[in-house]
């Protein structure tokens, strides 16, 4: 989980209450804001569906509590005051987000809070476009993975599942790539099922002539940016 200044900045704003509230931060990874929370008083547990994430968190945080666990499943022993997550929504199938939803709201006290941040619409859009063009012209399918919503398309999932929408935007949020190989490196670690099944050179073929036809776009000051797009959420449970 990549945690950047704004999103912090939101997390603390919308929760100024009691100093022991029950914090689920889904979507550990590493632990860095769990160890925030923890350090300004609140009680903490991270979850996180990676093995590898939460030992490296408990390798980080060894004072803290991490488990592994499936936000459409996973069940708290104590409903929580506030559930946070950040770039985690859109690896889930849009066909579990119901069910993703309500599987908050039961882990939530009434009144309790979700607040999120994920890709929405349009999120990495030139990235996928060019690639979905590099592979149509070799005469492959190129599989879309991820799940980037509008605001209208989310809303209603909460509001079914008990929630009331209180906060919610759509905005841009062109990201650097700091890698050595930049654009390439991004579509190595994050768009890894398109390629499953591919001969390597014939994967590399793809991704060069994709970098090369993004780097116009891109390219900036000799730096590579993706075209992120976020949406960032606040909700409410409404329901007991």
């Amino acid at each position: 989980m990549i945690l950047s200044t704004d999103t912090v900045r939101a997390c603390w704003s919308w929760w100024r209450r009691k100093q022991e509230a029950w914090w689920w931060i889904w979507g550990a990874a590493t632990g860095a804001l769990t160890q925030k929370l923890a350090d300004r008083g609140y009680r903490v547990l991270g979850v996180d569906d990676s093995a590898e994430m939460v030992a490296e968190a408990r390798a980080l945080h060894p004072g803290l509590p991490f488990q592994k666990g499936d936000a459409v499943t996973f069940q708290l022993e104590e409903k929580a005051d506030v559930i946070f997550s950040n770039a985690v929504l859109h690896w889930i199938d849009g066909s579990r987000q119901q069910a993703l939803a309500r599987n908050v709201a039961a882990q939530l006290k009434p009144g309790g809070q979700f607040i999120f941040e994920f890709g929405g619409k349009g999120c990495a859009e030139r990235v996928h476009s060019s690639l979905e063009r590099q592979f149509a012209r070799r005469g492959l399918a190129y599989p879309r993975t991820f799940y980037f919503p509008t605001i209208g398309e989310y809303a209603p999932i909460l509001e079914r599942a008990g929630f009331r929408v209180e906060y919610a935007v759509l905005f841009d949020r062109p990201t650097e790539q700091k890698t050595g190989d930049g654009l390439a490196d991004w579509v190595r670690m994050f768009v890894k099922k398109p390629f499953e099944g591919l001969e390597p050179a014939l994967g590399d073929e793809i991704l060069r002539a994709a970098v090369e036809e993004l780097r116009p776009a891109l390219f900036r000051d000799g730096k590579w940016f993706v075209d992120y797009v976020r949406i960032r959420m606040k909700a409410r449970k409404t329901a007991g």
